[in-house]
Parts: C-alpha cells; sequence; structure tokens
C-alpha cells in the first residue's frame, strides 16, 4: 500500500497551529527566567537563570515517562490516569477526547510546556534560600 491511498484524520492546519502554540508557551519559561532574575539580587542572578532553566529538562524527562499518562491517560479511578501510555505509546495516534485533529503526541508536547513551566514559577520564591539539589529533588 503506497502512502497515497493511506487515509489520516489528521488536519495539519490544527497541528500546525498547535506545534506553534507549544513553542510559544516553551518560549515563557525562559522570559520567565530573565525576568525574575531582574527581581534578585545581583548575587543570585545566575541561580534564578539555572533555576527556571534544570525545569525545562527534569520535567520534560519526568512528563514523557509517566506524566502524561498519569494525567490523561485512561483511569483508574476519579482523576488518576494508568500507566498505559507511558513513555507516550501511542503518540502518534488521534484521541477523539484530546486530541480529535492533530496526534496525541502534540497533544502531550502542548500539555508538557505548561508543566515545565509550572515549578519554573516555583522557582521565583526560593531563590537564595534553598540549594540545587534539593530543588531538583523537590521538582
Amino acid at each position: 500500500m503506497d502512502n497515497a491511498t493511506i487515509k489520516s484524520n489528521h488536519d495539519t492546519g490544527d497541528n500546525a497551529w498547535m506545534m506553534i502554540s507549544t513553542a510559544l508557551v516553551l518560549l515563557m519559561t525562559p522570559a520567565l527566567a530573565f525576568f525574575y532574575g531582574g527581581l534578585v539580587d545581583r548575587k543570585n542572578v545566575l541561580n534564578q537563570l539555572f533555576l527556571s532553566f534544570i525545569c525545562m529538562g527534569i520535567v520534560f524527562v519526568q512528563w514523557v515517562l509517566f506524566g502524561f499518562s498519569f494525567a490523561f491517560g485512561p483511569p483508574v479511578s476519579a482523576g488518576f490516569g494508568s500507566f498505559g501510555w507511558s513513555v507516550l505509546r501511542f503518540g502518534e495516534n488521534n484521541n477523539d477526547i484530546y486530541s480529535p485533529t492533530y496526534p496525541l503526541l502534540t497533544y502531550a508536547a502542548y500539555q508538557g510546556t505548561f508543566a515545565i513551566i509550572t515549578p519554573a514559577l516555583i522557582s521565583g520564591a526560593i531563590v537564595g534560600r534553598m540549594k540545587l539539589v534539593p530543588y531538583m529533588i523537590f521538582i
């Protein structure tokens, strides 16, 4: 079967808009880091930048491994998902509830950017008060 005969219900316009929105939300984390960097003392600016940027790496890995599945996966009980979608299995498929016209992977990336910026918001409150390793364990 060649590629011309495969039917897909992916809407390229919806997918492109979701990817642009994902990139814009992801840019909010460095912007937040620089904003918080301007609010702290001179000696804490680099620490503040690093606390915000480290969220991008740690939370992204957590989100891919189990976060998306726990938040949006098939329910185990009210409000809690299972680990059936862990490591973003079935990401290329559509989901009628969350992503009817674009891949579930695009939706996972979009929601993951909000998961990244959430602990970055917390970093503004703990700069100069908490060391790096306990913060990394906390997030």
